[in-house]
């Protein structure tokens, strides 16, 4: 019969079982590796795509004779690196327009504009090209000439350049924001960059809680199709073997955690020397040790109440298939706090984040959103207790099921068949020899 307590010591010694099993893998570093170049190469693959792309080439049919002798005249360096002027052919005008069409759909042009002769009063511009989805050209020669073609409107009806400018020119906001005591603030940089770091934050967090606990039901179904469950439950309680895969996962995550926002400190406190100051500020922002450390507190939590799903899960299935229908609802209920994470960074104490503060499986990923708000001390108080107590339920009733679960074969019970183990009485079903 199994024990009904586990010893603290032997769970411990499963975890660190646990955590040598994994951390020794070259797959496991390879995992933490990949995640920080798989961000450089996001931030670095375009700048190197974009550099090394050629100057577009472009061909402007003046009709007016002055529009584009007034772009090519405001062109700078950083213009001309990315769009060429290519003159257009002679001939008349319904042959020059039939031949930069096949030079368009050939590739050899990117695209050509057409300038009425009179933009002033008419001020329509003809664009034709075959990519519609890099606007860059378009949007630059528009901005170019529409310039020139004021300048001439104000010339015309005879008013100043200063007039217009002073016509035109619109509010200057000056941001303030109010610090501790009530006072009013200038609003930098690293303010902005404050209430959206815990975007970031929550996106990491999801990541991080999503992909270990999966890891736990890989690894329990792993073990129990393989049989090494049964070897292990030879010398160890249900209760010690689950306590000691969790609290090893656990261990895992942080190492795999705590490397990535080392990554982050020190990606940050390089980055500043040769980018620029704001960039540092930015820096402070994400290693602020308040975001950190509640970064970590909800991590732990979060994880145990979900590894505690997924280890039940896990303790049913013989196979990753049959878990897959299993986890289904856990996995929707995850992706919730997710789909609200910029409504929630922008409203962070609203009515929407205050009321999933409260349910405890979004608890973990809505608080963290929030802590830009901040949410009030007596939020923290309260969502912190009931996510630690919804944690000691969802892992009591996981260790019911999985008494009864890992030594199970055949066809995973159904949820009614999982409730009735966790209502059962210690010394019932889930005692069984």
């Amino acid at each position: 019969m199994f024990r009904s307590a586990g010893s603290p010591a032997r769970a411990l010694l499963v975890a660190g079982r646990e955590v040598h099993e994994n951390v020794r893998t070259k797959t496991f570093w390879i995992g933490i590796l990949s995640v920080p170049v798989l961000v450089i190469l996001a931030i670095a693959v375009p700048i190197l795509i974009e550099m090394g792309r050629g100057p577009r080439d472009l061909t402007v049919v003046d009709r007016s004779g002055w529009v584009l002798g007034a772009v090519e005249a405001e062109m700078t360096d950083a213009d001309r690196s990315r769009f060429a002027l290519v003159p257009p052919p002679e001939g008349d005008e319904a042959g020059v327009l039939a031949e930069l069409n096949s030079r368009v759909v050939d590739g050899d042009l990117f695209a050509y504009f057409v300038v009425g002769a009179d933009p002033v009063a008419d001020g329509t511009v003809r664009y034709v090209s075959s990519n519609l989805t890099d606007e860059g050209p378009r949007r630059w020669f528009v901005d170019a000439a529409s310039a020139a073609v004021r300048d001439r409107r104000l010339a015309q009806e005879e008013i100043s350049a200063e007039l217009a400018e002073w016509i035109q020119a619109p509010l200057e906001v000056e941001a303030r924001t109010l610090g501790a005591a009530g006072e009013e603030e200038d609003v930098g940089v690293d303010d902005y960059a404050r209430q959206w770091a815990p975007v970031a934050f929550v996106y990491l967090l999801w990541i991080s809680i999503f992909a270990i606990s999966q890891m736990l039901l890989t690894n329990t179904i792993e073990e129990k199709s393989n049989r090494i469950m049964e070897v292990l439950l030879s010398s160890l309680s249900p209760l010690e073997l689950m306590a000691g895969k969790v609290l090893g996962i656990a261990a895992t995550g942080l190492i795999m955690v705590l490397s990535w926002l080392a990554f982050a400190g020190v990606a940050v406190s390089l980055v500043p020397a040769a980018v620029t100051e704001q960039v540092g500020e930015l820096g402070s922002v994400v290693t602020d040790p308040r975001y950190v450390l509640s970064f970590v507190v909800y991590f732990l939590l979060g994880y145990l109440f979900y590894a505690g799903l997924l280890v039940a899960v896990g303790s049913v299935c013989s196979t990753l298939k049959e878990a897959q229908g299993l986890q289904t609802p856990v996995v929707i209920v995850i992706m919730v706090p997710l789909l609200a994470m910029v409504p929630i960074a922008q409203d962070p104490n609203g009515l929407l984040a205050r009321i999933l503060s409260f349910i405890p499986p979004f608890t973990p990923f809505v608080m963290m959103n929030r802590a830009a708000g901040p949410p009030a001390l007596w939020e923290y108080a309260v969502t912190t207790v009931l996510l630690v107590l919804a944690v000691a339920f969802v892992l009591w009733a996981a260790a019911k099921v999985f008494r009864v679960g890992v030594l199970m074969t055949g066809k995973p019970p159904r949820l009614g068949e999982m409730l009735r183990w966790v209502r059962a009485p210690v010394g019932g079903v889930a005692d069984d020899d």
